[in-house]
């Protein structure tokens, strides 16, 4: 699991288990249902298959994210909170500092918008990327750094 001086909220390995089980509504989106090796999650994803091509079986990692910033967005030597120096964290020019999105395969930037909770162990975090969701259900204790109402980065690897 993370620590404390990343922004790495949650990490794991996942693998596939099902892809457009409900069938295929889009292009170039599909919906993966996938669960994790170490922390028993579940997860269901939409992705564009064009950037990420996926099959059943795949294992991936996948990581939440509070910035892109690999010190986590921690106070800055003349007490700054960091907030403006995660602003050019990743340009599409290249220009800027390198982050997490080097280590990754495929970023999506969201929010988290629910928490549903099941049993009393149980918790499901709901976030949306411009319209791609993601579903992650599990043991609370390992989404407690996730944050309703803060944004999100996904990162993947196959």
């Amino acid at each position: 699991m993370a620590s404390t001086s990343s922004s790495i909220v949650f990490d794991d390995i996942f693998t596939t288990d099902d892809i457009d089980k409900d069938g295929k509504k889009f292009d170039r989106v599909s919906r993966l249902y996938a669960r994790s090796k170490n922390y028993g999650m579940t997860l269901t994803l939409d992705y564009n298959t064009e950037l990420l091509p996926m099959a059943n079986g795949d294992s991936f990692a996948l990581a939440l994210a509070s910035s892109l910033s690999r010190d986590g967005g921690a106070p800055t030597a003349d007490g700054e909170d960091g907030e403006d120096k995660d602003r050019d964290v990743w340009r599409p020019d290249g220009k800027g500092r390198r982050g997490l999105e080097e280590d990754y395969d495929y970023v999506m930037y969201g929010k988290v918008y629910k928490f549903d909770t099941g049993s009393s162990d149980t918790v499901t975090a709901y976030a949306s990327f411009g319209g791609l969701l993601l579903s992650i259900t599990g043991s609370f204790r390992h989404l407690t750094n996730v944050v309703l109402g803060d944004p999100v980065y996904v990162l993947l690897r196959k």
